[in-house]
């Protein structure tokens, strides 16, 4: 599995635009082949700033992610929103997804 989370930091003047942005995009992506996950969260310290969090079933998936012609859009469009460059943690993961966490027991 592909695991990728993005930290966006936005202009505030474009939050709006962001959100619309976004909110276009992430569609788009939960619609391909291979995207397991794809949401935005915004921090609850910095109004500001969000993060991305997206898993792909395997690198062919990822890649084929990159190649579209609505993340090609993505990229383009970012620069006109951002405060900064986002910053990005990419990594290959074993397995198929996601597990449920061993250290909460529902009542």
């Amino acid at each position: 599995m592909i695991f990728v989370v993005i930290r966006i930091d936005i202009r505030p003047e474009k939050r709006e635009d962001f959100l619309a942005g976004i909110t276009r995009y992430s569609a788009q992506v939960r619609e391909e082949p291979g995207n397991l996950v794809f949401s935005c969260f915004a921090s609850v310290e910095r109004p500001d700033e969000y993060a991305v969090i997206a898993n792909y079933a395997d690198q062919a998936a990822g890649e084929a992610h990159v190649a579209s012609e609505h993340a090609q859009w993505f990229f383009g469009w970012l620069p006109s929103v951002v405060a900064s460059v986002p910053r990005i943690v990419y990594q290959e993961l074993p397995g198929e997804g996601w597990s449920e966490m061993g250290e909460v027991v529902l009542d």
